[in-house]
């Protein structure tokens, strides 16, 4: 069921009605929540919701125990059941067909031919995300970070709130799990929060996303076939697509969940305005870069133990996060490439902080940061070595016959992006198009919605995260 289908308004219209009846009772706001989004989550594949129910009780259980009982070496046994049980139902239904190819590989190329063991497995929708959303429950509990919840029926809701189940952002049950348990005020305010975020959340999916891939998928699927110049303008509509698809579901989904009256986390932070690496990973899926940070570099050592221990902590961790992607070749140089460059630039730290504060200087560093962000699209999106190794080799500037067609194309689906882009970045806020008057917000939606009827795909198109 995706946000931009007909089944899901006819769904979330019923759910929505039902949930302004319930609002005298918290508790049964939160059971309707949490039925709905078993359904939302059957919706895809009934049989899944046993792998979300498992560690929704594995970690509530875990987080009760935890919290009765100061013995460090049972909390340590706790806390690794935990891990084991959620790491590995990912690392089984998202990883073991990769180890398994991957090591006959390596053995033919050693001469021994070996049979991979290879399951047909499906993938389950946003098992990545609720994973580690649980994951940080148990770990935060473990940290003392947090007291655990005694309700099972709000831990539920906060493990499977279904307007960011299945691709984020990846809450924290310190800023979530109060939200369940609370009375919730539905607001004019929130309604009309909720209305703009929705509306332009829309746009980017259906209008520059959904058009950008009529661009961007041809290209990358047989990038043999379109040489030169091409391959670039096909860079640049991925970068426009998995910008506009990934950041519109999120914004979809702090919309709606502010009509139902919660508050989830911001996850794009205008990205491609980014002046490094570092600053790229503040604002590019926030939730789970902060989640590695975290949870993960902080464990290895973060920066406390020198400068190659903390340039290996960085590229661990990218390699992780760029693996938690999914099973591919592709996704591990990704994140190596976005290990290196966090390296690269702490290492030129000493010498680029001496550099003054102009605008042309702020210019060049967001130029060059995007263009290395393009090329790590690349790696992100090709489906093989195969197809990396026919992009690098085919790509030029050179132009073909479609070149200017594709660039006309691209330019018209980019404009609308940078405008209101630039208009945030220099309010300084990303929900100016709401602050001001009221002319100005209702024009702003009204320029949403006309877009997506005029310009947007409309027949649905599946997530790029949905996969991850």
């Amino acid at each position: 069921m995706l946000f931009n289908s007909a089944e899901f308004i006819a769904f979330f219209a019923v759910v929505y009605t039902l949930y302004l009846l319930a609002r005298r009772s918290v508790r049964t706001q939160n059971t309707l929540l949490l039925a709905a989004s078993v359904v939302f989550y059957a919706w895809w594949d009934w049989r899944f919701v046993s792998l979300l129910a498992v560690s929704t009780v594995v970690d509530f259980t875990i987080g009760q125990r935890l919290s009765r009982t100061d013995d460090r070496a049972l909390r340590r046994r706790l806390v690794g059941a935990s891990l084991a049980v959620n790491l590995g139902i990912l690392g089984f239904f998202k990883y073991a067909g990769f180890f398994a190819d991957s090591f006959a590989t390596a053995m033919g190329t050693l001469g021994w031919q070996v049979d991979a063991f290879t399951l047909d497995i499906v993938l389950p929708v946003g098992i990545s995300f609720y994973t580690f959303q649980t994951l940080s429950y148990t770990l935060d509990i473990y940290r003392r970070r947090l007291e655990p919840t005694r309700s099972l029926l709000d831990f539920a809701v906060f493990v499977g709130f279904f307007p960011q189940l299945v691709a984020g952002p990846i809450e924290r049950a310190r800023h979530f799990l109060p939200q369940v348990a609370r009375a919730r005020r539905i607001t004019p305010d929130a309604l009309e929060h909720g209305l703009v975020l929705v509306c332009w959340g829309l746009f980017k999916k259906v209008v520059l996303a959904d058009n950008a891939a009529a661009i961007a998928n041809p290209i990358f699927d047989h990038p043999a076939a379109h040489p030169g110049l091409d391959l670039w303008l096909g860079a640049l509509a991925f970068t426009l697509q998995i910008y506009g698809d990934f950041s519109g579901y999120s914004d979809i989904a702090r919309g709606l969940a502010r009509w139902l009256g919660f508050d989830l986390m911001v996850n794009f932070r205008l990205p491609y305005l980014a002046r490094g690496p570092s600053d790229f990973w503040r604002r590019w899926h926030i939730s789970l870069s902060t989640w590695l940070r975290d949870y993960l570099y902080i464990s290895l050592g973060g920066n406390r133990h020198g400068t190659w221990l903390t340039y290996r902590n960085l590229v661990l961790t990218m390699l992780l996060g760029g693996l938690w992607h999914g099973a591919r070749w592709n996704f591990v140089l990704w994140g190596a490439y976005h290990g290196l460059m966090l390296v690269v630039a702490r290492a030129l730290r000493p010498w680029t902080a001496r550099l003054p504060d102009r605008p042309t200087v702020a210019l060049g560093q967001w130029a060059l940061m995007f263009c290395v962000t393009v090329g790590g699209w690349v790696l992100f999106r090709v489906v093989s070595m195969d197809h990396l190794a026919d992009f690098l080799t085919h790509a030029s500037l050179q132009p073909s016959g479609a070149s200017v067609e594709t660039a006309f194309r691209l330019t018209l689906l980019w404009t609308p992006l940078w405008l209101v882009q630039l208009v945030q970045h220099f309010s300084g806020d990303l929900l100016v198009m709401r602050r001001g008057p009221m002319p100005v917000g209702a024009l702003f939606v009204t320029a949403c919605v006309v877009g997506i009827l005029v310009f947007g795909v409309h027949e649905p198109v599946e997530f790029i995260y949905f996969q991850f």
